[in-house]
């Protein structure tokens, strides 16, 4: 699930969940949705599996989602998306060690390859969540760059500004890592003015957390300080984002 905010055309109970979402109310948002559908279903459990990611609970919740959208999924764009949320659902608690799920999701994410077809609206999402693989679980940069590159392109091709700040972001992440300052901080810029424009807030925490790493005092420790802010009104969502925003213990010089 990747989402494109509000705009006047929206659907009331999109913008709804759209924006029970952005403040990390995942389950009061899909609880508006139909569970009997095939779309209702598999939005629901996108949601369920978003927050996983975010908070690193409610994985039974997420799973039982899960396995009602695979349930009612009939067409191949209806399998394949979920087989995306499925290998993301295994990515996210490999990430976050709950169960080392990799394989299940290096092979879920290849089956929702197979049924989503080059150039349709889903297979951004699922290239971006590849490139995810790639870089934290295989360890794989170059790989990852081009499935997040392939993403951007597929995201600007069919309009999902909150896919675009994700792609923007890591492979700003990514650029950083090769000390490329200046494409690192262009990317994280353009992160987060997406983010602000769609108000997304519980993604706009990491995205200023971000870009402070490229900018110099004491416009970084602002940066870092609107974060923290952000983080404690969401009631500390993300939960990784502790640890990026914690002081470095006296005496230890920060990574």
């Amino acid at each position: 699930m990747s989402g494109n905010g509000t705009t006047p055309g929206d659907d009331p109970l999109q913008t709804a969940v759209w924006r029970l979402r952005s403040r990390a109310c995942w389950a009061d948002a899909a609880a508006l949705l139909p569970v009997d559908t095939p779309a209702g279903a598999l939005q629901r459990a996108s949601l369920l599996v978003e927050r996983c990611l975010y908070t690193e609970r409610g994985w039974q919740e997420a799973e039982d989602a899960l396995r009602t959208a695979e349930a009612l999924a009939h067409t191949d764009e209806e399998r394949g998306a979920a087989a995306c949320e499925r290998g993301q659902l295994a990515y996210a608690a490999t990430l976050h060690r709950v169960r080392d799920r990799a394989d299940e999701a290096r092979a879920a994410l290849g089956r929702a390859a197979a049924l989503i077809a080059p150039g349709a609206a889903g297979r951004a999402l699922l290239d971006f969540r590849r490139g995810l693989l790639a870089e934290n679980l295989t360890h794989a940069p170059q790989a990852a760059r081009a499935a997040y590159r392939r993403a951007h392109a597929g995201a600007t091709a069919h309009p999902d500004p909150l896919l675009l700040s994700s792609t923007w972001r890591h492979l700003a992440g990514l650029a950083l890592r090769d000390g490329e300052l200046n494409e690192a901080r262009h990317g994280f810029a353009e992160s987060l003015r997406i983010l602000e424009e769609l108000g997304y807030l519980v993604g706009t925490a990491p995205a200023l957390a971000s870009l402070a790493q490229t900018e110099p005092e004491p416009e970084a420790s602002r940066l870092r300080e609107e974060a923290g802010r952000l983080f404690r009104l969401l009631g500390g969502v993300p939960t990784w984002l502790a640890r990026q925003l914690a002081p470095p213990e006296p005496g230890v010089a920060s990574a």
